[in-house]
């Protein structure tokens, strides 16, 4: 391991911005701050919205800095990057964001029921090859039922037209509320002061002409979610 990610795991000890619970900690059981961010973190009542998988937290960063009325919490597994994001909420004050490393698959562990306003995915592996691994899968959405509050927003943005297809359909097929779907934000002027914010990964998507596409909907939680019925050979990303 490097010296610079070995001095930023070092580093990311003292950020208390960050959160980075031992496996032990999220395993079968509650994690501390389960049902309890605004009281022991924010220190308020404010919607509470997750950027999951959120790489260096560019998204967290840029969109609490947007809307001071609410909270944003990143999730990703990956220390070194969320270094990045944890340093720029630690240097600039920034009251209403803040970072936590863990896996996906275990979110409930952090969240607690209708702690949760929002969801945003950004730019996930679209795990062509492995269904139940798609951050929009079923197995996902059952996890974010526990803590989403019913009828909550999932956001989706993306450069993979294979996620966002079949993310499209599993909306559709299972009769969840459509509110926007867009396969080309920036070709269409969709891409506005809160979808253009852009992470690193998307400026390199946008520098070799992929298109970015978004979607978003509600997910009830008395719904019954399956694997949607559609042509996946159609989609090579």
């Amino acid at each position: 391991m490097g010296k610079d990610k070995l001095r930023r795991f070092e580093e990311n000890k003292t950020f208390a911005c960050l959160y980075q619970p031992e496996f032990e900690e999220v395993f079968g059981v509650d994690y501390k701050m389960k049902g309890r961010w605004h009281i022991d973190h924010f220190g308020n009542k404010k919607p509470i919205v997750l950027e999951l998988g959120c790489g260096r937290g560019e998204y967290t960063v840029a969109l609490a800095g947007k809307y001071p009325d609410k909270n944003f919490i990143g999730v990703d597994i990956k220390g070194a990057r969320l270094w990045r994001g944890a340093k720029t909420v630690t240097a600039e004050g920034i009251p209403n964001a803040a970072f936590v490393r863990s896996r996906i698959e275990f979110i409930g562990s952090v969240f607690g029921t209708d702690e949760v306003s929002e969801i945003w995915i950004t730019f996930p592996d679209p795990q062509i090859k492995r269904d139940n691994k798609r951050m929009t899968s079923p197995p996902f959405l059952e996890r974010y039922k526990k803590f989403l509050v019913d009828g909550g927003i999932i956001h989706l943005k993306t450069d993979s037209a294979f996620l966002h297809n079949y993310t499209l359909e599993l909306v559709r097929q299972n009769n969840l509320e459509l509110i926007e779907a867009n396969d080309d934000i920036y070709g269409s002027g969709r891409a506005d002061d809160l979808l253009s914010i852009r992470t690193r990964y998307e400026s390199v998507f946008l520098g070799q002409g992929i298109k970015i596409t978004y979607l978003s909907f509600r997910l009830e939680r008395e719904a019954i979610i399956s694997e949607p019925v559609w042509d996946s050979d159609a989609y090579d990303r």
